[in-house]
């Protein structure tokens, strides 16, 4: 196999098809052919098992004309083949390749269709190349790493430590070439008939820490609208979930969702958290799993090299350490395959929890996460805040961790409105909020089941909002804001972002200063039209494709139209959510990890070309962009939510089937004026 050019730049994805079924995927270009390039190949876990499948048909490659049937986990690629089509200009000879993923390999059905009046001989070759390569070295655009592959009686088999991988192609010719096998397969294609070939792709990581899921996502959703975008979009959206779907090995009955393809295709504790919460009106189990699989891996112990500290919530778990060289986004990395480096994830976990035991969770089942409960509540008390200044804040004191540990965790992401960047200690707005919602949903929970400490975690709460209301607020020619972060000096830095939507609905804001957040946010220099832009346009480091300083992030804007919803402020929800949609339909409904920030006059939002794809929590939006506005409430196990939409829903009247509420399934009707009806399904 001819090797991937050392390039030392992370692949671009934005024109690459996709399909995936954790832990395995599949990545080649619009064309189906899998090329020695960039990202493209197929992987198991975190490697590359095969890094080539160009096929030719006589020695040409087929002319490639549109995929179909598109559906997450199956893909057609449809091509004409003009050297057995005589001299019409009609393509009368098709092929079709039928490439599937599932949970332990790829295979691909070849199809070759003939309207010509006789028959026609054809050698169908396929030249696959087997490349073992570390997912971190594909990403930072590093050399490939070819093996031999071994023939056993048509079975060509390779092993890279726990990785095995075999490529079989039933009644082909098959001679090694380089660093993998040429297939031939010489057919005869009937007189208005078809020719058919196919090959498969089986692959295993032994000693990887998650599986694919056993347990079967929840019946898909119908959803019938005026507007047929928002079926299309939900569609779309549980496709990609059901491809993410994960377990823990010891566990497997527990699912929780990888964070995204291709780079991040692993337990993330922000990413899955923050998912699972928007799924939970869809599937209240996977948010069981995914509070059990990170508590079982909750830190036990003070240990700085994982920013390991004891109930603090992982970041994220791989099968050994990730080792990235330094690039756009951040230093040299070096990560221990369970790494803690998030700020985040443990006042989200907090929060979930309480959510889910809302939504309907088993009350033993809660009960069961209760003294990670208290570890977690405890963290943010004696770990979280290193200097006592009642504020949850982060610093990576290794060298090689991540420099910044929210979700805008690239290093150049907490900037002064000049665009000069933040030195930590890190003091991040939007947590402060997270860790103010987690206080009083702890305390809730500790009363409800009977545990000590209630008044101490609501008294934390108010002392938080009193020192947050008087060290973040900022102002400028548009009146105030809050600051993006506090710097190590304490300095409210004030860069204008979209961290500050997140703090709607936390309840960490007055009624005042929520309208004040919501104006900001809906100003023009943060909303693009499409979602909240991550750095508004005066700041001096803004573009519009920076990864975390002027990108719109989808998740990013379907939080904050929640918690613009929550606030009290539906009309600016309902914006965004329209905002979304509209920007689904570019990306053919598949809403990406982040787009460009371009207003509708600049021509609309751009791909961010190494933009994971699907990902949870992207996809997971679908659910808050029909919902949101709708201000459902749920009421615990046996009962069914109720409504209180105030505006008319950007999308007309619609109907969504399929939800889960309390242990039971349930219908929303909402009628253009925005009117809710909730009944059992």
């Amino acid at each position: 196999m001819k090797e991937n050019a050392v390039t030392h730049r992370q692949p671009f994805l934005h024109e690459m098809a996709v399909l995936v079924s954790a832990p395995m995927q599949a990545w080649s270009g619009r064309d189906g052919q899998l090329r020695a390039n960039g990202a493209q190949g197929i992987y198991c876990a975190d490697t590359r098992v095969v890094g080539e499948a160009v096929l030719t048909i006589n020695g040409e490659e087929p002319e490639f004309l549109a995929t179909s049937r598109d559906q997450g986990a199956e893909v057609c690629f449809e091509a004409a083949v003009r050297s057995l089509g005589g001299d019409t200009d009609d393509p009368l000879v098709g092929l079709t390749r039928l490439r599937r993923v599932h949970a332990e390999g790829v295979t691909e059905e070849i199809v070759l269709r003939s309207d010509l009046g006789r028959d026609v001989d054809a050698v169908i070759e396929l030249k696959v190349g087997v490349d073992c390569s570390p997912l971190a070295s594909v990403r930072s655009g590093g050399a490939a790493h070819p093996l031999t592959p071994i023939d056993r009686d048509g079975r060509w088999e390779v092993r890279a430590g726990a990785v095995r991988a075999t490529v079989t192609a039933p009644g082909a010719a098959a001679e090694r070439d380089d660093a993998g096998v040429r297939f031939r397969w010489a057919v005869t294609v009937p007189a208005r008939g078809t020719a058919r070939a196919e090959w498969s792709v089986g692959a295993w990581d032994d000693l990887a820490p998650f599986t694919a899921a056993r347990v079967p996502p929840p019946p898909p959703l119908t959803v019938r609208a005026r507007d047929p975008r928002l079926a299309a979009l939900a569609a779309r959206a549980q496709a990609d979930l059901s491809g993410l779907r994960m377990s823990p090995r010891e566990s497997p009955d527990d699912v929780f969702l990888a964070a995204g393809a291709p780079w991040y295709f692993t337990l993330f504790g922000r990413d899955s958290l923050i998912a699972a919460r928007m799924l939970l009106p869809v599937d209240p189990g996977l948010a069981a799993g995914t509070l059990r699989t990170l508590a079982a891996r909750a830190g036990r112990a003070n240990n700085p090299e994982a920013a390991e500290q004891p109930g603090k919530i992982p970041h994220e778990v791989r099968r050994g350490e990730l080792h990235l060289p330094a690039g756009a986004h951040n230093a040299e990395l070096r990560l221990p395959p369970v790494y803690y480096g998030t700020v985040d994830a443990t006042p989200l976990w907090i929060s979930l929890l309480h959510e889910a035991w809302k939504w309907g969770m088993p009350a033993d089942e809660v009960a069961a996460l209760l003294d990670t409960l208290q570890a977690a509540l405890a963290w943010l008390r004696d770990w979280a805040d290193a200097d006592g200044d009642g504020f949850l804040e982060y610093l990576d004191t290794t060298g090689h961790g991540l420099a910044n540990q929210g979700w805008k965790d690239s290093a150049d992401a907490i900037r002064w409105n000049d665009g000069s960047q933040a030195h930590g200690p890190i003091v991040l707005a939007e947590v402060q909020g997270y860790a103010y919602r987690a206080a009083l949903d702890g305390a809730e929970l500790l009363e409800a089941f009977g545990r000590p400490g209630p008044a101490e975690w609501r008294a934390y709460a108010g002392d938080l909002a009193r020192t947050f209301r008087a060290a973040f607020w900022c102002r400028d020619a548009l009146g105030p804001y809050p600051a993006l972060a506090l710097d190590q000096d304490k300095r409210p830095v004030d860069g204008v972002a979209s961290n500050m939507g997140h703090l709607l609905g936390t309840g960490i804001l007055s009624a005042a200063e929520s309208a004040a957040v919501a104006a900001r946010i809906m100003h023009p220099s943060l909303f693009s039209g499409f979602g909240v832009r991550t750095l508004d346009t005066g700041n001096g480091g803004y573009w519009p494709l920076r990864y975390h300083a002027g990108s719109v992030w989808t998740h990013d804007s379907a939080v904050i139209l929640a918690g613009l919803a929550a606030a009290g402020h539906p009309e600016e929800a309902a914006r965004i959510a329209a905002g979304l949609l509209n920007a689904a339909e570019t990306f053919g409904y598949r809403l990406p990890e982040l787009f460009s920030g371009h207003t509708p006059d600049q021509g609309g939002p751009l791909p961010y070309p190494s933009s994971c794809r699907p990902q949870a929590w992207a996809a997971a939006s679908a659910i808050p962009i029909m919902l949101a506005t709708l201000g459902l409430e749920p009421h615990g196990p046996g009962a069914l939510p109720t409504a209180a939409a105030r505006v008319p829903t950007p999308f007309g009247a619609f109907s969504v089937a399929g939800l889960r509420a309390g242990g039971r399934a349930f219908t929303v009707d909402v009628d253009a004026r925005g009117r809710t009806a909730i009944s059992p399904s």
